[in-house]
Order: C-alpha cells, then sequence, then structure tokens
C-alpha cells in the first residue's frame, strides 16, 4: 500500500508559520511530515528540500554530522522565499535506524568512516528509499522543484518519478573538527556536491 495523507495543521516556527501534512506508510509503519509555506498552484518550480531524519543532528545538536545545520539552514531559505516545501522522512542513519545508528557511531569512533561503519554492520552505505515520495508529491501537487540538496541520488530519485528538478542548490554549512571526515566522506564515496553545478 502506497504513503497516504492524513491530516495537516499550522505549525508555528522561528521561521514563521508553515502548514504540516502527515503521511503514514503502512508498508514500514512510520510515519512522516512535510512542511510548506505559500501556494503551490501557479506552476511554479517549489523551493524544496527532502531531509531524512537525523535524530543526534536534528533534535540533539550533534556536531558529528551537517543534518541540523542543513535543516535549519533549508526551513531559513524557504521563509525567506515565501514559498517552499521540507519533505522530513524517517528514515534515520540512511535508513538503517536509530541503534545501528549508534552502533556505526562505536564503528567511526574506532576509526572507520561513515560508509565503512554501515558496510561493516551489514547494510548498504546508504539505504534510503525516495520513492516513497511520489504519493507526497502528488498529494501537495508539486511538478516542478528547486533542489537544496548536496546528494545526487535525490535529484535522480526525483526524475524517476516524473518530478523536474529544474535547478539543483547546494547547502553549505561549516566544517567543525567533529564533521570533517564525515563531510569528506560524503563527497569521496558518496558524491556528494557541495558547489553549485
Amino acid at each position: 500500500m502506497l504513503v497516504r495523507f492524513v491530516a495537516s495543521s499550522r505549525l508555528p516556527t522561528e521561521w514563521g508559520d508553515f502548514l504540516m501534512h502527515g503521511f503514514e506508510d503502512p508498508a514500514s509503519n512510520k510515519e512522516h511530515v512535510v512542511l510548506t509555506m505559500g501556494d503551490f498552484d501557479n506552476g511554479e518550480p517549489v523551493l524544496s528540500r527532502i531531509h531524512s531524519e537525523c535524530l543526534t543532528g536534528d533534535a540533539l545538536f550533534s556536531l558529528r554530522c551537517d543534518c541540523g545545520n542543513q535543516l535549519r539552514t533549508a526551513l531559513q531559505a524557504i521563509a525567506e522565499e515565501g514559498r517552499g516545501a521540507l519533505f522530513y522522512l524517517r528514515q534515520e542513519g540512511r535508513g538503517i535506524g536509530l541503534l545501528n545508528k549508534i552502533k556505526a557511531y562505536r564503528l567511526q569512533d574506532a576509526g572507520a568512516d561513515t560508509v565503512e561503519a554501515n558496510e561493516r554492520l551489514g547494510f548498504g552505505a546508504d539505504m534510503r528509499d525516495y520513492s516513497l515520495l511520489g504519493p507526497m508529491f502528488a498529494h501537495l501537487g508539486i511538478t516542478s522543484v528547486d533542489l537544496m540538496t548536496n546528494n545526487p541520488r535525490k535529484v535522480m530519485a526525483l526524475s524517476d518519478l516524473g518530478i523536474e528538478v529544474r535547478q539543483r542548490l547546494p547547502i553549505e554549512t561549516s566544517s567543525n573538527p567533529h564533521n570533517e571526515k564525515y563531510l569528506r566522506t560524503k563527497g569521496a564515496k558518496l558524491g556528494h556536491m557541495f558547489r553549485a553545478d
């Protein structure tokens, strides 16, 4: 069964008022949300971000990654534009889950990079599934985006779903001593692009 829409409500934030749309995925028993601002009826590309859940970075302020900074940067950009959508997918740890992510962190503490750690635990480097976005885009009536991402897989995934990616907008955040190796690995092994095309 496909991801299905459940309900919407207003979500006031420090960047302004968003609408929060809740979706459920019966296959995985996970719930996902999309935060939107503005009107999408004119068919113009929508400033968008696909953000996978990162409890440690988004809510616990971890310096091991750039996730929390990317989330805040995207919400601020949408607020400044006055129009946009942030898709928040419950795919923690590139899809391996929170507890396995903690195990991966332990391997990283012993010297593995983020890709090596996932692979030593028996997972692929990136287990996220972006096909579940199709029903969300359809529900919101979004067919074209300006996508805030460093990850080329997200561009390809949207194209595969028939969503036009008019342009990719890199999300650049500052590095720190705790995430420098992580960021280098994302570029070298996962193909992330930190500059504009």
